[in-house]
């Protein structure tokens, strides 16, 4: 290569001004058809070495003349400092650097900030009697939500909720929820979401690192929030309402400015520590003001809220309709987790707004295609969450066309308020890698090196955030704000800019691709990943001395997490113990045990080394049947692997609840039945889902309490179950066993009899399988019949452990004993351990929640010398059976 600077130089030939030994730079350049072209120099003490890497079929002319500008560049910037390293040396002139920083960062734009109070109060004013929120056929008006909205506000108020004051929401999906949001910033609070399907030990920790001064929930889930500390407000609680009812419903003065607050959103952190971004009112509202001109928000759409509002997706779904008077329909759980049903639903609510992750929308598209009218009302799909594949759309190009819903592709983080560029999606952009567009008005986007200085077009680098919506930092943690939120070289002062850890690189026509995490933090399916904090609860087992948690992508488009540790627990022992302590989208999908991890000559770990994760056991027996035969086949194409046995289980191998969508859709097309997601939770392997096809085209009615038979028969699981016990005799093999250790005063009459009022509630608790004429059948013991009691026991430190495990593995003698045994340990005058055990054939692992839950209100109730109090269950298993 002859390169040109003023005089002929030999080619290869370092400027006569020298390079100090050592320096590395990289450059990187694009030319007319749009293939990448990447130029590395190397300096070799008196000469430098070139190197081009160019993908696919370029212009070699084109690429010499992008060279000589880079160079031109690097050489003057030497000639003028001699002795510089290369990697001190800034290769971008006058015009290029005004390109990167202004021309393309055009931050100074002008746009109404306000409160999200003040900004709801103005709509209600202008569309008071326009529906604002449905869930369920429930649709409340912006006057109804205001009024009680304004109602709750005041009781809050009363309870000291106020500016920067934080309240915790804990509360399943519905209308109360967007109500209680509401009254929370109406009063001046903060409020803070706590999805309650997350384990005990992160809604915990959210609770106090939040310090909430009050905690909102609803009835049902009151008694497991009870016991969090913090004072708990269930909303829909008589006495509550009778309380609201009493309270004016007349607008509120907005008690909040723009600057304070509006909500703290907890993400993964690095060091098992998640933790807490202030996002304020001004970030919000400034957020919906740069974006109005993108999309003409306004009374005709409707929004669909699909995600947990503990992920800040939720932020846009649900402020984007109610600021601007459009309608939010409330997605519920289980309808998010069905791509039909969810499907069904934007079709019968005329949904205009649809927000989704990539994955998501993957596992939409192609069931849409069955059912095009479903998407016909959408004007606009947003994506966001995680990097898009623009290459996965082209069946819905080819489908839609130009006459579809915009395709828009949102790349944002928590810390920078929901969303941060905005590109536009066309057919054509299917093979130009996930492109982010350019950053919406009033944000500026700046590609970095690791000296904070632009770096060329093309060129990979950290992307950096400045602008309104950057959040105000992370709660209590001072140190690793000023990390992270980091001040701006290109703003006037006290500007900051957020260090997103991504990368990204711009192209010739000044728009963002995505390339990828700086540091380890990954996003799957949309949830945003932290591996630190994973391998510090993975690593705080006291079998494990080693952890490594990375992501892999073995089936392209499928990312899934992985543990790799050394130690001797295994992988069961791990996983459950993970569970309990992360929600399920953290737990890795395999657990691998090693000798001990691949590092590299420096000693670091070697990712590449990692061996490739043992999806699959496929060893056991082989398929039967023709149904089990191509149920195994689904499974395996689904999965991603060669091979799947008849009792492998589908989440053990790495499923998941997107990859469960897809394993029904399977079904569906070589089965031609409807299964649904829940069976197949309940029945993960291939020849449990065949036992169920017989029932799967038949619609199953709503389960009501009816006329009982003299003898109740065995539900089929029950049947199985019996079926084995006959077969080995009394065995401890399907006890659920649990233990507890107490710690403080404990009441032990109020214990025992807390577990007798549960006998008495659960059905299937007290019941026995006695057999007449050959059949098994359900004999439903009354209380004072059933012969239970509290074991209570005395033991030392030293007799503990056996205790408890001999406790464990108690025989049940089902034919006379009731399905439930439990055990109290007395290790000290307060410490004891409590032993519950369940035989499978009464419950399974989602019995746990509300035989806990029983248990602790049962409980509190005795200790005040009182019967527990609730709902009489309206259906008991033996009407199910």
């Amino acid at each position: 290569f002859n390169y040109r600077h003023g005089k002929r130089r030999t080619a290869g030939r370092a400027p006569e001004a020298g390079i100090v030994p050592g320096g590395i730079s990289t450059l990187s350049v694009r030319e007319a058809t749009n293939y990448p072209v990447t130029v590395s120099v190397e300096d070799l003490e008196s000469e430098f070495a070139l190197t081009v890497d160019a993908v696919g079929s370029v212009d070699g002319q084109a690429v010499c003349r992008l060279l000589h500008t880079c160079l031109d560049n690097l050489v003057a910037a030497l000639e003028d400092a001699p002795g510089s390293s290369l990697s001190a040396v800034d290769i971008l002139d006058e015009a290029q650097h005004d390109q990167l920083l202004v021309e393309w960062n055009k931050t100074a734009v002008d746009a109404d900030v306000s409160t999200l109070p003040g900004l709801f109060a103005m709509q209600v004013e202008r569309t008071p009697d326009a529906v604002a929120v449905v869930f369920e056929g429930r649709a409340l008006t912006y006057r109804e939500v205001d009024t009680r909205a304004n109602q709750l506000a005041r009781l809050l108020i009363a309870r000291g909720v106020g500016a920067e004051v934080r309240t915790a929401i804990a509360m399943e999906r519905g209308v109360d929820v967007v109500v209680a949001m509401l009254a929370v910033v109406k009063a001046g609070g903060v409020y803070v979401p706590v999805d309650p399907a997350y384990p005990a030990d992160r809604i915990g920790f959210t609770l106090t690192d939040a310090d909430a001064r009050l905690l909102l929930t609803s009835e049902a889930l009151s008694p497991v929030m009870a016991g969090f500390g913090v004072p708990v407000v269930a909303v829909d609680d008589p006495s509550v309402a009778a309380e609201l009812a009493e309270l004016h419903a007349s607008p509120l003065v907005d008690r909040v400015l723009p600057d304070h607050p509006a909500y703290v959103i907890y993400t993964s952190g690095s060091t098992g520590r998640p933790k807490g971004v202030v996002v304020t009112h001004r970030n919000v509202t400034g957020l919906f003001a740069q974006t109005q001109g993108l999309f003409e928000f306004g009374p005709q759409d409707v929004w669909s809220w699909f995600h947990s509002f503990a992920f800040d997706f939720s932020v846009w779904e649900l402020w984007g309709a109610l600021l601007h008077g459009g309608r939010v329909v409330v997605v519920p759980f289980e309808v998010s987790r069905s791509t039909q049903e969810f499907l069904a639903l934007l079709e019968r609510e005329g949904v205009t707004m649809l927000s989704q992750t990539p994955s998501a929308f993957y596992q939409l598209m192609a069931a849409a295609e069955e059912r095009p009218a479903a998407v016909t009302r959408l004007r606009a799909v947003v994506f966001g969450g995680e990097e898009l594949d623009p290459g996965r759309l082209e069946p819905w190009w080819a489908h839609h066309g130009a006459g579809g819903p915009r395709m828009v592709n949102m790349y944002g983080i928590t810390e920078t308020t929901v969303h941060v560029s905005f590109q536009e999606l066309t057919a054509s952009e299917a093979s130009s890698g996930s492109a982010i567009g350019q950053g919406i008005p009033g944000l500026g986007v700046f590609v970095l090196d690791e000296w904070l200085r632009p770096v060329p077009v093309g060129v990979a680098g950290e992307l950096y955030v400045a602008g309104g919506q950057l959040a105000r930092g992370y709660l209590g943690r001072a140190a690793l704000t000023g990390e992270r939120f980091v001040a701006s070289p290109f703003g006037g002062v006290g500007e900051r800019m957020y260090r997103t850890g991504d990368r990204a690189r711009w192209t010739a026509d000044g728009r963002l691709i995505f390339a990828g995490r700086a540091d380890a933090q990954v996003k799957i399916r949309g949830f945003r990943i932290e591996p630190g904090e994973v391998e510090a609860v993975v690593g705080a087992h006291a079998l494990v001395e080693q952890v490594a948690v990375v992501v892999r992508e073995d089936t392209p488009g499928d990312k899934r997490l992985v543990a790799y540790v050394v130690g001797n627990a295994t992988e069961s022992e791990l996983r459950d113990s993970v569970a309990d302590r992360l929600p399920a989208y953290m737990v890795p999908s395999v657990f691998m045990v090693l000798d001990e991890l691949p590092l590299t000559v420096n000693g670091k770990l070697d990712r590449k080394a990692l061996p490739i994760p043992a999806y699959v056991a496929g060893g056991g027996r082989g398929p039967v049947t023709v149904q089990e035969e191509i149920l195994c086949q689904a499974f395996a194409q689904v999965l991603g692997v060669d091979r799947v046995g008849v009792d492998d289980d589908f989440f053990a191998l790495g499923g998941h609840s997107l990859l469960a969508t897809r394993l029904v859709s399977r079904v569906r097309a070589v089965l031609g039945v409807e299964v649904g997601l829940r069976t197949l939770f309940e029945v993960p392997t291939p020849a449990g889902l065949a036992g169920r096809l017989g029932q799967a085209d038949e619609a199953r009615p709503a389960l009501v309490a009816k006329a009982r038979p003299e003898r109740v028969p065995l539900s089929y699981a029950q049947r199985r179950l019996w079926f084995i016990g006959q077969l080995e005799g009394p065995s401890a093999t399907y006890n659920i066993p649990m233990s507890l250790q107490l710690t403080g005063r404990l009441d032990r009459r109020a214990l025992e009899s807390a577990l007798v009022d549960v006998l008495g509630r659960h059905e299937v608790l007290r019941t026995v399988f006695a057999v007449a004429d050959g059949e098994p059948y359900q004999q439903i013991l009354p209380v004072g019949e059933c012969g239970f009691e509290l074991a209570v026991t005395e033991v030392g430190e030293e007799g503990l452990a056996g205790a408890v495990l001999e406790a464990a593995r108690y025989a049940f003698d089902l034919s006379a004993e009731v399905p439930l045994r439990a055990n109290l340990f007395g290790v000290g005058p307060d410490e004891h351990v409590l032993v519950v055990v369940v035989h499978h054939i009464a419950g399974d692992g989602w019995s746990m929640g509300p035989l806990a839950r029983d248990v602790s209100v049962a409980y509190a109730a005795r200790c005040e010398g009182q019967a527990p109090v609730w709902d009489v269950l309206p259906v008991q298993y033996a009407d199910y059976a």
